[in-house]
Formats: structure tokens, C-alpha cells, sequence
């Protein structure tokens, strides 16, 4: 108990110096975000996305898609500035349509709030045609590696599981000092369709992938500075989480080589990612490796300060049944022109200057 209480006086003692003096730190935001259902408005073959097009269920127009772009434009270009005025350095996302999206989203943010992003996104085999994807601020962070992990699996019948690649992007931290190496695995876990229990091999089975990951990048690098992120469609205290991956709740608790889920705490104290009736989950997890934990403030290297669930006002409802929940665009199938129905999640880093 005493360590853990030295070390939260210690992290407290050192975000008032960050705030207080501005100085003496680099700080940098790492963000993931589901931008539900951010599909343009023309068909691409061979995906299902028929629900978004102007003559489909949803009446998704170009009006609609501008609207879209806007919101989830807007929100992104506010990620990580309660911290740093430049914004996020990078962003996992999910629930993309193609890169086209995408790049207009980059242009929208680009044109209308002075945010500069590049987009990834490379298709997977997903049934409904949506991808997990990643924007980087080029003047922070340097792309060095781009690969995409496909998951093979059945279900029950013997179908195939078609869901999302894991993204695995390697580059540079760059700009503020010395660069140095990270990898970033976003994801997008097979939903919860049939229940819970059910559908928890699938999750089980991305789990399993994303460790292998994670285990190759240790076995190349032992000391490799590594982020998974992404919708997990679980919670931190889940089978696939917290045994499989074997994400720890406590920093202490976490080996050489392991893992530290930095959103469990969060949840802990009610805080989640999404509502669904009446309950928070914090399935839009964000888990860092031992090295970036354990790295010393005094190496000069990048490591772990703290995480934020991205919950402002802005991005919530703010009256009716639904107070206090995500704004999502669409409600029941009624467009709500609102953002999404995920609150983005972020970690910070930081290091002495």
C-alpha cells in the first residue's frame, strides 16, 4: 500500500509541475475512437453497406455524410488539447467504411479546425464492410511499418468469423527530442451478437491473436514500447482481457513482458466508453506494455502518465431519458445528427525535456 501511495503522490506531484510550469515536460496524446458507422454514400462492391446509401434504410445522403464528417472532424481535432494545444499524435479508429472516408475526414479537419492527420486503413474481411483505421499528425509521429493481422476462426455451425483486421502500425515518436520506436495495435473485436457468453469464444480467439502480436514484438525488441487499442466489445474484467491477454489491473501487479490495462481503474469508478440500458461498459479499452510503464522520468524516454475517457459536454446528450449518454448520429434508426455512440478514450505520455 505504502508504494502504491508513494507513486500516485509522486504522478500528482509531477502533473502539477507539467501544468504548472509547462516546461519541463514533452507530453503526448495517444487516442482510439469508434466513429460508428462513418460510411460515404456510394456502394462498394462486395460490401454490405447497402443500410447507408441514399436509398437505404438509413436515407444516408451526401447532407447526412457532410454532417457526419463534421462532427466526428470536430471531435477528433479537440483529442489530447486539455494537455497539449497540438492535439492528439495519433488516433486508432473503428467503424470505417474505406479509406476514402477517412480522407475526407482529414480534409475536414484539415480545412475547418486546423488539425493535420494522415490516414491507414487497410480492408478486412468484415461482413459489413467496416474497418479498423489510424490518423497520425506527420509533424509528431513517423510511420515506419503498416501490417494487418487477420483472424481466422468458426463459429459454433462451423461459419466463418469475418470481423476486422488488427492494425499494427511501428513508427517513430518524433519532434520533441530524440525519436523514439512505438507500435500501435488497434482493434475492433467480434461484436457481442447472441449473447455475451455465446459470442465470448470469438472475443477469445482476438484476444489470442493480439497477444501473438505482442508476443513477436517482444521477442524481436525485449523492451518494445507497445499500445493496444481499440473496441474490444468487452470490459476490462473480461475472460478476453483480463486472462487471455492477461491485461493487469494494478501497475504492480504487471511482469516483464506483461501488460497494464490502463482503463480498468476507470471503470472501476463508474466511468465508461458507452451506455447501454441504463449500464456504463468501457469496451474502448486502451493496454500498454511493462516497458512503457516502468520507463524512468529521469531516462528522458517516453512513458506512461495517465488516461482520459473524452466525455465533454459537447459529445453528450443533455436532457431527456438519455442524459449523460453519447450523442449518437443514429437512435433507433432516427438520425440524431450528434457524434457517435462511444466516447473516445486516451492515454498520455510524457517525458523530461
Amino acid at each position: 500500500m505504502k508504494k502504491i501511495t508513494l507513486f500516485m503522490f509522486m504522478a500528482f506531484i509531477c502533473a502539477m509541475s507539467m501544468r504548472a510550469e509547462g516546461n519541463d515536460y514533452y507530453v503526448r496524446c495517444v487516442a482510439f475512437y469508434n466513429l460508428e458507422n462513418l460510411f460515404d454514400t456510394v456502394h462498394d462492391e462486395g460490401k454490405n453497406d447497402y443500410e447507408y446509401l441514399p436509398d437505404g434504410g438509413m436515407h444516408w445522403t451526401a447532407i447526412k455524410y457532410e454532417h457526419k464528417l463534421d462532427r466526428m472532424g470536430y471531435a477528433v481535432s479537440q483529442l489530447g488539447k486539455d494537455i497539449d494545444p497540438r492535439g492528439a499524435m495519433c488516433v486508432g479508429v473503428a467503424e470505417v467504411e474505406n479509406i476514402r472516408c477517412l480522407e475526407d475526414l482529414c480534409k475536414v479537419m484539415e480545412e475547418k479546425y486546423d488539425a493535420h492527420f494522415k490516414p491507414i486503413l487497410l480492408e478486412g474481411p468484415d461482413r459489413r464492410g467496416v474497418d479498423v483505421g489510424f490518423l497520425y499528425n506527420p509533424s509528431l509521429f513517423k510511420v515506419v511499418n503498416v501490417k494487418g493481422h487477420e483472424m481466422k476462426a468458426h463459429y459454433e455451425d462451423g461459419g466463418v468469423v469475418k470481423t476486422r483486421l488488427q492494425l499494427l502500425i511501428s513508427g517513430y515518436i518524433i519532434g520533441d527530442g530524440k525519436p523514439e520506436k512505438i507500435h500501435v495495435i488497434v482493434n475492433h473485436w467480434p461484436s457481442r451478437y447472441g449473447g455475451e457468453l455465446r459470442s465470448r469464444p470469438t472475443r477469445d480467439t482476438a484476444a489470442m491473436l493480439t497477444k501473438s502480436i505482442v508476443d513477436s514484438l517482444y521477442l524481436k525488441e525485449p523492451r518494445a514500447k507497445i499500445i493496444v487499442m481499440g473496441d474490444l466489445n468487452d470490459d476490462p474484467f473480461n475472460h478476453s482481457c483480463a486472462v487471455v491477454l492477461d491485461a493487469k489491473k494494478e501497475r504492480d501487479e504487471v511482469p516483464e513482458h506483461g501488460l497494464f490495462n490502463t482503463m480498468w481503474q476507470r471503470l472501476d469508478r463508474g466511468v465508461g466508453s458507452l451506455a447501454y440500458n441504463g449500464s456504463w461498459n468501457l469496451f474502448d479499452q486502451i493496454i500498454i506494455s511493462e516497458p512503457l510503464l516502468t520507463e524512468k522520468l529521469e531516462s528522458d524516454r517516453w512513458c506512461y502518465w495517465k488516461p482520459q475517457i473524452f466525455n465533454k459536454p459537447f459529445l453528450t446528450v443533455q436532457e431527456g431519458k438519455d442524459k449523460g449518454t453519447p450523442l449518437r448520429t443514429h437512435k433507433g434508426g432516427v438520425w440524431q445528427d450528434g457524434y457517435g455512440d462511444h466516447y473516445p478514450t486516451m492515454i498520455y505520455l510524457y517525458k523530461r525535456k
